[in-house]
């Protein structure tokens, strides 16, 4: 096996936090290079410019630099050309593309997808096929996330010029969420300088239209989603998207590596936007934090548990059935705050419920990461009742702060989250059927466990010393990687 310090890594990707974020995408790409880094492998990222990028680079102050040369790339007959901003974020180094004709929308990803509107997201693509001859850099593995960036394989694989580059790579596409999957009209290929192979059953072809993390599934050479649990997942028909044969006939690429939370963020001993901190071994910080999160809220404390959830609010989140069940426990079982946005109407059934309760619901439509890290430390109870969960990050970093998590059987939730009536060493509550009368059960019983101190005390003390940390995904990486470059097949 080569050493460490000799892999070369570039992570090709929409967003990194801090930089910019979406989504757990942002915070996966602005964490698992990092912990490369740390383990001594030389991981890079190449990143889009988009709005508010470099005001975070210059407000966080970041070192910075312009290189002399310029990315340039063909598409649609036109060539693009990019200056590329080296930046240390954290000892990583990102190249940023500052391209302000394709990188301007401040939401990051287009509400439909269309030639102009996946331009962007191709350019980025293409854009890390020509980064060495700007950077005198060049990674030996190239690793893709999600749609966004996932043209990059289909190019090694069936562009006119870039397939010739083909043998210099050997390329990881990370799966995030398949329910995003860049479906689009056909005649786009051409433009992107695709040969005719491109379209096809074994290629992207997809009921008509072209299929971007299709193809690039067929292009990549090893496949990995973010949970064990999510790789066999998305082989069912519930869980695949359409896509559940093809992962059926390329299993032998695909793996599933549980995700981590980056605990240089996410620890309640050194956080700073917090009031107090505090840590297993001394809670006392917990209930400064609690009156703070109240003090936030305009309540008075009356000794109820508070609920809490934080992410996006769209079916997945199982957000429909969350504000169901709070109708019915908000009566006299518990406080809630949510913390999110997402589809119209379920803001203004957030904000109906904060009319309705405003002693006991409280909600922040948005993402705020000062009010996110006090709701975790000053909550006792995260819901979170996914539809479906490629990974989920909440529930790591609730069970840091020691604020215990109530979770469907699903995907990375079932990976991370063991039932503390089922088990000693349990760190959350965990349901099965897709409900709100499970949901609202499966509260209950953590609303009883927090009645009962002693058994309170347990199952938060193995939460807060359950281990998320990057280390061990970082090195199932690590064997992933060498595995390709020493053409050993996965099993």
């Amino acid at each position: 096996m080569s050493e460490i310090k000799s892999r070369k890594v570039l992570h090709v990707a929409s967003e990194m936090a801090p930089l910019a974020k979406e989504g757990g995408l942002g915070d996966v790409v602005g964490s698992l290079p990092k912990a490369m880094v740390r383990k001594g492998v030389d991981a890079r990222v190449i990143l889009p410019s988009f709005p508010g990028v470099m005001e975070t680079v210059e407000k966080r102050g970041y070192p910075h630099s312009c290189l002399t040369e310029k990315v340039n790339v063909a598409l649609d007959w036109r060539v693009f050309s990019s200056n590329v901003i080296q930046v240390d974020v954290d000892g990583v180094i990102v190249y940023v593309l500052d391209q302000p004709d394709l990188f301007s929308n401040p939401r990051i990803y287009p509400m439909s997808l269309n030639l102009e509107s996946v331009m962007p997201f191709a350019f980025l693509s293409y854009a890390a096929l020509e980064l060495p001859g700007c950077t005198g850099w060049k990674p030996d593995i190239i690793h893709v996330h999600d749609w966004s960036s996932a043209v990059l394989p289909i190019a090694l694989r069936w562009h006119r010029h870039y397939k010739a580059m083909r043998s210099d790579y050997d390329v990881v596409l990370t799966i995030h969420n398949l329910a995003y999957q860049g479906i689009i009209d056909p005649s786009v290929l051409a433009a992107w300088g695709l040969t005719n192979e491109a379209f096809s059953l074994d290629s992207m072809e997809f009921y008509g239209q072209a299929n971007i993390l299709k193809g690039s599934i067929v292009a990549s050479d090893a496949v990995t989603t973010v949970s064990p649990h999510y790789s066999w997942d998305i082989q069912t028909q519930d869980g695949g998207f359409g896509l559940h044969g093809l992962f059926g006939t390329l299993r032998s690429k695909l793996t599933g590596i549980l995700n981590g939370i980056d605990y240089d963020v996410w620890r309640p001993g050194i956080d700073v936007n917090i009031p107090a901190k505090y840590g297993p071994d001394d809670l006392s910080g917990k209930v400064k934090c609690r009156e703070k999160l109240f003090e936030t809220c305009g309540w008075a404390d009356d000794g109820r548990p508070v609920t809490l959830f934080v992410g996006r609010l769209v079916q997945q989140k199982g957000v429909d059935i969350l504000f169901t069940a709070l109708e019915k426990m908000l009566g006299d079982s518990c406080r809630a705050i949510v913390i999110g946005s997402g589809l119209p109407q379920y803001e203004e059934w957030a904000r109906e419920l904060k009319r309705a309760y405003s002693d006991r619901f409280w909600c922040f439509i948005g993402f705020g990461d000062d009010i996110a890290h006090i709701a975790y430390a000053g909550s006792d109870i995260l819901l979170m009742p996914s539809l479906f969960e490629p990974c989920g990050l909440s529930q790591m970093i609730a069970m840091a702060y020691g604020t215990i998590p109530v979770v469907r059987n699903t995907g990375g939730l079932a990976d991370s989250v063991i039932d503390f009536d089922g088990s000693p060493d349990g760190t959350g509550f965990i349901f099965s059927d897709y409900s709100a009368e499970e949901l609202a059960q499966a509260t209950y019983r953590a609303i009883e466990a927090f009645g009962d101190k002693p058994r309170w005390n347990a199952v938060v003390d193995n939460a807060m010393r359950s281990n998320f940390s990057w280390a061990t995904s970082t090195e199932a990486y690590i064997s992933l990687y060498d595995n390709l470059r020493s053409g050993n097949l996965l099993t």
